[in-house]
């Protein structure tokens, strides 16, 4: 009669899985750790460098050498993603929308043609989020011509705000591809709210005296 657990070597009870197997799994999760490190220390230089690009366009109206290291390193983030970082691609999206963000405000300042997803080499969920943010960015280019008195400019950025939100609210897809709508509706109250401020500034300006008010010298 026998004792004891039935040995793994018996017939008919499996011997678990093998240890080699166990290891292959072991070493393929402790590569996606690093490579997951890696891919958000690469996102979080270039959200970075994004940010601190939009602020100097803000500031100095120009500056075409962030920009060129932000659509490098877009680039680059890119190519390394859809080599290496598949399964992690959510690490990297924020710092996508950022750099298109940017980038989109370049062309705006530089008065360029705005370049497109496949330009960039993001994806269009990516673009499109960037290009809900940089509506807000070009209200701010609006409020800061009429703190300088400058309606003819303000308009013209409202212009542009006006055809960036007819372009954004053009689409209409599921948030499971992409959170679009918050963005729509942030762009188009936005647009509203700015409208109404250059209208005011208009009104105003009409009604100084040095404004060519009707019937004043």
């Amino acid at each position: 009669m026998r004792s004891g657990s039935p040995s793994s070597a018996e017939p008919g009870v499996s011997p678990g899985v093998p240890e080699p197997v166990l290891g292959t799994i072991e070493a393929h999760l402790k590569q996606r750790e690093l490579r997951r490190e890696e891919l958000y220390q690469r996102a979080r230089r270039l959200r970075r460098l994004a940010q601190a690009t939009m602020t100097r366009l803000h500031s100095d109206g120009a500056a075409p050498a962030e920009l060129a290291e932000v659509r490098r390193l877009t680039a680059e983030l890119a190519d390394w993603v859809h080599r290496e970082g598949r399964g992690d691609e959510p690490l990297a999206h924020d710092a996508f929308q950022e750099a298109v963000e940017a980038i989109l405000l370049g062309a705006v300042a530089e008065r360029a043609p705005l370049p497109g997803p496949s330009d960039l080499g993001v994806d269009p969920e990516a673009y499109l989020l960037g290009l809900g943010d940089v509506v807000g960015e070009v209200r701010r280019r609006v409020l800061d011509r009429l703190g300088r008195d400058d309606l003819a400019g303000a308009e013209s950025e409202l212009a542009l705000m006006e055809r960036l939100t007819r372009s954004l609210l053009r689409f209409d897809t599921t948030r499971a591809i992409v959170p679009l709508k918050p963005k729509q509706d942030t762009a188009r109250a936005l647009l509203e709210r700015t409208r109404g401020e250059v209208v005011m500034a208009r009104f105003l300006a009409r009604a100084r005296p040095d404004g060519g008010t009707p019937g004043v010298p």
